[in-house]
């Protein structure tokens, strides 16, 4: 039986806040994924196809094995919306869709398999990669965070229902920071293609 890995989510994000750090507002930001890009699928990737389901194995808290099984099965709990080959380290580039909850790497092609990942969705709330939700791949509008270092931030769930309480929450996206509304707090990057500035708020 052929055991995947959970792509570590909470990944940080740089931001720049407004009136702070030196003269210019600071650099650009970078969101969750590096801009490493990912290959698009091929006919090898037939471990996890799009459309397969896996069960969730381990203990809670844990790192957690993944297998395919069945989408008809009792243990199914996550579908793969998109199956891709090619990057297969932990914090690289993917293309995923945006309702994403999480992302499983394959490291190897054993059985016939592709090295790659998974972008997966819970069959059943709840749904972390939604947004407002404090998790998945992306970091998109509608997202909150919280300031984590200098020039850094980790998303969190907005209605403070995560470790951490929202400070800010991501409202519009614009292609640089002069399209946000005067009532702009914070610049972050957006992942998943919504633009490159996402405009936040104070909650």
């Amino acid at each position: 039986m052929r055991t995947y890995r959970l792509a570590g989510l909470g990944c940080l994000l740089l931001l720049t806040a407004l009136g702070c750090g030196g003269a210019g507002g600071g650099s650009a930001t970078e969101g969750k994924q590096s801009t490493a890009s990912a290959s698009a699928p091929g006919p090898a990737a037939t471990f996890l196809p799009t459309g397969g389901c896996a069960s969730r194995e381990g203990a809670a808290g844990d790192t957690k094995d993944f297998h395919e099984v069945p989408c008809t099965s009792e243990r199914a709990v996550a579908r793969v919306l998109v199956r891709r080959v090619g990057a297969t380290a932990k914090g690289a580039a993917v293309d995923c869709p945006l309702p994403t909850d999480f992302v499983l790497y394959v490291a190897s092609a054993g059985g016939g398999g592709a090295p790659g990942y998974a972008c997966m969705r819970n069959l059943e709330p709840p749904h972390p990669g939604d947004p407002g939700q404090g998790g998945g791949p992306y970091t998109v509008v509608g997202d909150c965070v919280y300031a984590a270092g200098v020039d850094e931030v980790r998303e969190t769930a907005c209605d403070g229902s995560g470790a951490r309480a929202p400070q800010y929450r991501v409202v519009s996206a614009a292609p640089s920071r002069a399209g946000c509304p005067a009532s702009t707090a914070l610049y972050v990057q957006l992942t998943g293609g919504q633009g490159p500035v996402g405009c936040a708020r104070r909650t």
